[in-house]
């Protein structure tokens, strides 16, 4: 593992992130936010959910304080959901291209609910991309029961778009 895997990694989960967006942005407001009676909730809430995880990680590694969820009420729109992403999204992909190879087997000491974890930042950044990966399919799954355009997720299929 080195850093060059993960920015391909990470070029990946951001650029269907980005994918998912663009049919996100085929539903009203109002289905946005429609409560959905699966995981957590509507696709307002998977996207606000996915930016706060991927936010809290990032400031484990970095030794930051760990910022609280975003409050879903201060996203009510797709428009203010997106433009938010857009800003967390350039914030991690800036740090994933700083880092270095040695940067990968630092070990982070962090506090879950579970209590106190120690992992290599590798793990951590993969455990990202891995949530992303979930979460995309439920939404992609939500986005297709209320008939906007969905696609394909592979890595592999990624790979050969590049």
């Amino acid at each position: 593992m080195n850093v060059d895997h993960i920015r391909v990694l990470y070029d990946y989960n951001y650029g269907l992130h980005r994918r998912v967006w663009d049919c996100i942005m085929h539903l009203s407001d109002e289905q946005f936010v429609q409560d959905v009676d699966y995981s957590i909730g509507s696709v307002r809430n998977h996207m606000i959910h996915l930016m706060g995880a991927d936010e809290r990680w990032i400031a484990r590694i970095q030794g930051k304080p760990v910022p609280d969820f975003p409050d879903i009420d201060d996203y009510p729109t797709r428009d203010t959901a997106l433009a938010k992403w857009k800003e967390g999204e350039a914030s991690i992909l800036e740090y994933v291209y700083a880092l270095e190879d040695a940067d990968l087997l630092r070990m982070v000491d962090y506090e879950m609910r579970s209590g106190k974890r120690r992992s290599a930042v590798w793990e951590i950044l993969t455990q990202i991309i891995n949530h992303g990966t979930d979460h995309r399919a439920q939404v992609l799954s939500i986005l297709h029961r209320m008939g906007a355009p969905t696609l394909e997720q592979d890595f592999i299929l990624y790979l050969y778009s590049r």
